[in-house]
């Protein structure tokens, strides 16, 4: 039986607001090269022998090797292994802090600054952030080296591409700026008015204390302002602050699936009276009800929730992130009567939500498929063979929670996310859980045993215990 665990909740670019949401962005996905070490499985450091060839991102090597049967099915027979991406970059000297913003790489990878590890992520699925002011030589070639140790490549139990797969940002920022992803806009609903509620957090990395003033402007659909408010805040050094705000509005058009209508959060951070960051947010005012009999709400409007699974990839096209592809996807999946989406079974890209948002279609956001241990996954042939058991499940343990808490703070302020999941199904008897639930019974809530049944010697599932 597929079981969901999920929570529900009411809840080319060269200079602009970036993902991160805040300082001066720019994405450098051009001018990049790339190694490919197919054999070796630790790799510290590319082959002073490699071959490096020219590459843009977004980027998918393994989308361009050969198929081989002896490869595992779950990667549609196309081979791993750890990828190098490396380009020069010329940061000029200034009192202003440099940050490395990846929107994905998969996967384990890390990232060093001219020969030295500024860290590593191995959930290939996280969009994740670097400070890499310290690690720069200013007004000189600075190189940024970039490993995807994909060499574990039946880690998943479908297509996952392999490397730098989405947009990569370099954002230089006041030392005294907003955190990242430090803008949480979230709507309250009443009849004929609505409050939308929003929470500042700035960033304070100067060794003194701060007096600042954070504004937020909303503008509505037509670009026309339609609130405002001002509030003064005292941030102590090398700390984190936090604002609270609202801005009330009366009459707001309400974001739904025939008309997704957005409002656009400018917050503003100044100092002495003198702009040092901004972040743009969108935000819509929608009103999300759930009821044990009548199910799912819109607006007051009851519904069916008539979804579907989407994994990252793009088919032939691989894991490469293309915008125009996502549209065109999206678009005909309303036309033939889809109106959600479950992120199956991973956080996306942003510009999906981004698109969702748009669009007008509801989202289930997903965060895991496994959590402490594997899923099998079958390495030759389908269903046959000798399974493997690569995973996720030996960093899970230790990044397990950040990389939850990261998906939520980056995706919070989508108006198209009606739920949150916590991870995919439990799969029985591929699965190494079990539970006696799985023996049915009237009193269990399940009426016929499932099969393969109870396994005693098997973990119980952490959502269980």
């Amino acid at each position: 039986m597929a079981r969901f665990l999920f929570l529900f909740t009411l809840i080319v670019a060269t200079n602009c607001f970036a993902q991160p949401g805040f300082g001066d962005a720019h994405k450098i996905n051009n001018g990049w090269q790339f190694t490919l070490n197919s054999t070796d499985s630790v790799a510290e450091k590319p082959a002073q022998s490699a071959s490096w060839q020219p590459v843009d991102l977004p980027h998918d090597w393994s989308v361009r090797q050969k198929l081989d049967p002896k490869n595992a099915s779950s990667m549609g027979y196309l081979s791993g292994g750890i990828g190098w991406y490396k380009k020069e970059i010329v940061v000029p000297a200034s009192n202003k802090k440099v940050y490395l913003y990846f929107e994905g790489v998969y996967n384990r990878s890390e990232v060093l600054v001219n020969g030295q590890s500024v860290g590593k992520r191995p959930n290939g699925y996280i969009s994740f952030m670097y400070d890499i002011t310290p690690y720069l030589k200013p007004g000189k070639s600075n190189e940024i080296l970039v490993k995807a140790d994909h060499h574990r490549d039946a880690d998943s139990r479908w297509y996952t591409g392999s490397g730098i797969y989405r947009d990569v940002w370099l954002v230089y920022a006041n030392p005294v700026h907003i955190a990242q992803w430090g803008v949480y806009a979230y709507p309250q609903m009443t009849d004929g008015s609505a409050v939308l509620n929003i929470e500042t957090a700035i960033e304070n990395k100067d060794a003194k204390e701060e007096q600042l003033t954070v504004v937020q402007e909303l503008a509505g659909p037509d670009k026309k302002v339609v609130g405002q408010s001002s509030t003064s805040v005292t941030v102590a050094a090398n700390s984190l602050g936090k604002v609270v705000a609202a801005i009330k509005v009366a009459n707001p058009k309400l974001w739904s699936l025939n008309n997704p209508t957005l409002y656009t959060l400018r917050t503003k951070v100044l100092q002495a009276g003198k702009q040092i960051d901004a972040s743009v947010t969108t935000t819509g005012f929608r009103k999300f009800s759930f009821d044990a009999n009548k199910g799912f709400a819109l607006n007051g409007q009851w519904m069916k929730v008539k979804g579907v699974c989407l994994h990252h990839d793009a088919g032939v096209l691989g894991a490469a992130m293309y915008k125009d592809v996502w549209r065109r996807r999206l678009l005909h999946l309303k036309e033939v009567g889809v109106n959600a989406i479950r992120t199956s079974h991973n956080p996306q890209a942003t510009v999906v939500y981004e698109l969702c948002d748009e669009l007008g279609l509801l989202v289930m956001d997903e965060a895991f498929d496994e959590w402490e241990f594997p899923k099998r996954k079958w390495l030759e042939g389908w269903n046959a063979g000798t399974p493997g058991y690569q995973g996720t499940f030996d960093f899970f343990p230790e990044w397990g929670e950040k990389d939850l808490a990261d998906m939520v703070r980056r995706d919070r302020n989508h108006p198209s996310i009606f739920a949150w999941s916590i991870g995919n199904e439990v799969d029985y008897p591929n699965d190494p859980y079990s539970h006696p639930v799985l023996d049915g019974g009237a009193q269990t809530g399940f009426t016929q045993k499932i099969f393969g049944g109870y396994k005693k010697m098997r973990p119980m599932p952490c959502a269980w215990v």
